[in-house]
């Protein structure tokens, strides 16, 4: 029985939802971040996946770049945006999923929404340096006119990923898809990212929302989602292109708590795509927010997932002007291989 608890605490902690002292405790088998984005559609190479890696376990002080994209995308739309890297429950698998979207040279986003792709884009890889050819897997159901910002949970209590991503949803008897529709998150669960179950509706507020992402920590989950109410987005509100903070027990809850809204409206205008991880050295987490149209992502950090308090971080270091994207916690031999890469 003990070595049965031993087994599934390495487990644990390769998944990155457990650490050695305990969930809100430093990891010390870590040595670094990386960065995974895109740059935007302003340039031909803009929507493709860019590495970075963090300057040892400082979260806030990247290194260049090196050269092009790391991964490019020739399925589907051919471009690529608001990637995302999970890890295996074992660790020794990496998953990176992104939306099939270019948008360089174009200014329909409207098309995109309403006629855009119902896939995503998947690689993956057991060293995070060697990745598998893109793969193009479709996910929303026929009714939806697009497919945004794939992101994915393991979920131990069902042994498979739970994959998310933010769709328009139109009636059926409405092909052309003309009538007036809102984002929401739609969810699949999945254990190879090639077959995935029906997609169902996870979370709807009633209005549009985007770009959820969420972590783990004792026993909670915290979701961080855009609320995308604002001009062109079904009317204003306070909080409408901020990021709003909840919590749950489980995963796929409809029944989300609020933490806190309106989080980055003091410090920045307007913020999209937030990324959070936990540090690997501190009892702390960095929530990342990219104010677009602006100074690109903006961090913020707290020592208490539960109190909403998000300080933003000034001073910091980021690679070029990275977009909607992931960070990663790596071991010392991934930061090593990625470093010589």
């Amino acid at each position: 029985m003990r070595g049965f608890r031993i087994l599934a605490s390495v487990l644990l902690i390769a998944a990155g939802l457990l650490t050695p002292a305990g969930p809100a405790s430093a990891h010390p088998g870590y040595a670094g971040y990386l960065f995974a984005y895109f740059t935007g559609e302003g340039t031909p190479d803009g929507e493709q996946v860019y590495f970075a890696l963090s300057r040892g376990n400082d979260p806030l002080r990247w290194q260049p770049p090196g050269g092009g994209p790391a991964l490019r995308s020739d399925v589907g739309t051919k471009g690529v945006r608001d990637p995302f890297v999970i890890r295996s429950p074992r660790g020794d698998r990496f998953f990176l999923i992104a939306t099939d979207l270019r948008m360089y040279g174009r200014d329909d986003w409207e098309q995109s929404w309403r006629h855009g792709s119902r896939s995503i884009v998947v690689w993956e890889s057991a060293d995070l340096v060697r990745w598998s050819a893109p793969r193009l897997v479709p996910v929303a159901p026929e009714t939806a006119g697009n497919v945004w910002a794939p992101e994915a949970v393991y979920d131990p209590a069902r042994g498979e990923y739970v994959v998310f991503w933010a769709s328009n949803i139109y009636p059926a008897d409405d092909p052309g898809h003309v009538t007036t529709s809102y984002n929401r998150i739609m969810f699949a669960t999945t254990r190879d990212f090639r077959t995935f179950s029906e997609p169902r509706t996870w979370f709807d507020p009633g209005h549009s929302v985007i770009d959820s992402t969420v972590i783990r920590d004792g026993g909670q989950y915290y979701r961080f989602s855009q609320d995308d109410r604002g001009p062109g987005g079904g009317g204003s509100t306070p909080c409408g292109r901020y990021v709003t903070e909840e919590k749950a027990k489980v995963l796929l809850s409809r029944s989300y708590h609020l933490v806190r809204e309106c989080i980055g409206k003091d410090t920045i205008v307007g913020g999209e795509g937030p990324l959070v991880f936990r540090s690997n050295t501190e009892k702390k987490w960095y929530l990342f927010i990219d104010e677009y149209g602006g100074a690109g992502y903006r961090p913020f950090e707290t020592t208490d997932l539960d109190s909403g308090d998000w300080r933003p971080v000034a001073g910091a270091q980021l690679p070029g002007k990275p977009r909607h994207g992931t960070v990663l916690p790596v071991t010392r031999a991934e930061y090593d291989r990625l470093a010589a890469r």
